[in-house]
């Protein structure tokens, strides 16, 4: 099947007289006729549910869904977005250990990295999104468990060569991890490219409503752990905490990630989607590709809008031609890319404050990748935690506006810019 036709049917096959829809299992506990049954799932020796805070039925349909939209083989649902790159990370890192990532990436996830996993002893080296394969390799120590990048960058949008940087890392012994949220699997699958684990903020377009917050993490199954045991013990030695299992030999390349994530991590933290909200996301996926579709269509049409503005400072948008970006988002993204285009307006902080109070149909918002038109300013909201020094390393700017197009007309968007431009 295509993805148009996986966003519809993938993950969940109803037998006779099943529910067509997927079924809210809305349920913390499920029952058991002895406690042997319950036993061997505690065991890992038995697939099934024991409690939700682990797993639940319609969290399992979603996440087989998107795991199947990305070409994985498996994935998991988390309660964020935060909580899937830190979960991916955590997986395979923890204190004593190192981390490369891209700076170029969402401000929530870099303050993630660069500040709370710091304090849990984790330690990590940002490096340019555009780093030679020399400087990334420089940027490598023994400790380092995997390198860290998203496909367009949040908001900077930057595209990152995931070919290139798969191939570091595995020369390097270590799995790429890639955020696919903007792109999104109908745009782009990493994995074709070479990536190893795949995250999603599912709140943003996979959801696309204003509905549920949600994250996903999707292995390829293609890493061998096994390769670099040493590296990887989690995954590759007894877990004592489930009598003594080794992921990587019990589940295989295919099912290890995954299984260690959920039985530990999951167990641990407890940071699950919640059943409901896994419901809204299947929603949401229906459309995706629909949706997709229109919000790369009105970001293209804004972007061209808005470079030829006399108003306007500078635009960047990864579909324009003279992108620097142009020609990896073709590679990657041949489709479109995403519906956010960042720019500054004349005038720097104080004119894009103007610009923003102004706006009618276009709402100031936290959200993103959403179906309707969503404006922000970064430095002083999802980056303002970060330093004018760590601003310019991720590609934000002080005059910077984040401006996601929704599936509204085309036209209307741009006639409410342009308002706003005119009366500032």
């Amino acid at each position: 099947m295509k993805n148009e036709t996986k966003c519809i049917h993938a993950g969940y096959q109803p037998k006779n007289g099943e529910s067509r829809m997927i079924p809210i299992i809305q349920s913390t506990t499920f029952k058991y006729d002895t406690s042997e049954d319950m036993g061997k799932l505690f065991d890992l020796e038995a697939s099934g549910y024991f409690y939700t805070r682990l797993q639940n039925p319609t969290n399992d349909y979603v996440a087989a869904k998107i795991a199947s939209l990305e070409g994985g083989t498996a994935a998991m649902l988390t309660s964020s977005g935060q909580a899937a790159n830190f979960f991916a990370v955590f997986n395979i890192a923890s204190c004593g250990d190192h981390v490369v990532a891209s700076s170029s990436i969402y401000g929530g996830t870099f303050n993630l990295f660069n500040v709370t996993m710091r304090k849990m002893g984790i330690e990590f080296t940002f490096i340019s999104p555009d780093a030679t394969d020399e400087e990334i390799k420089a940027a490598f120590k023994p400790n380092t468990k995997c390198l860290f990048g998203e496909t367009i960058a949040n908001p900077a949008l930057t595209v990152l060569d995931i070919e290139r940087w798969a191939k570091v890392a595995h020369e390097n012994g270590v799995p790429l991890i890639i955020d696919n949220t903007f792109a999104t699997p109908i745009n782009c699958r990493p994995f074709e490219w070479g990536a190893d684990i795949v995250t999603h903020s599912t709140t943003k377009y996979m959801d696309g409503h204003d509905s549920a917050v949600g994250g996903c993490i999707v292995d390829s199954g293609k890493f061998d752990w096994m390769k670099y045991a040493d590296k990887f013990p989690g995954l590759c030695t007894p877990d004592e905490s489930y009598h003594g299992i080794t992921y990587a030999t019990k589940f295989g390349k295919e099912g290890a990630f995954i299984t260690k994530c959920t039985a530990q991590l999951m167990r641990d933290f407890g940071s699950i989607q919640a059943p409901m909200n896994a419901y809204f996301l299947n929603l949401g996926l229906e459309s995706l590709p629909l949706r997709m579709k229109q919000h790369c269509a009105n970001g293209q049409k804004v972007a061209e809008f808005l470079a030829s503005n006399k108003n306007v400072e500078w635009v960047n948008y990864p579909g324009l031609e003279g992108n620097k970006y142009y020609d990896l988002a073709k590679k990657y993204m041949p489709d479109g890319t995403c519906g956010v285009v960042s720019f500054g307006v004349k005038g720097g902080r104080v004119a894009a404050e103007k610009f923003m109070k102004h706006l009618k149909l276009a709402m100031i918002a936290t959200h993103v990748a959403d179906a309707r038109t969503c404006v922000l300013h970064p430095a002083s909201a999802t980056h303002r935690q970060l330093t004018d020094e760590e601003l310019i390393a991720c590609g934000v700017g002080p005059d910077m506006i984040r401006f996601s197009c929704g599936i509204e007309n085309a036209d209307d968007i741009i006639a409410d810019i342009q308002q706003a431009l005119d009366n500032i």
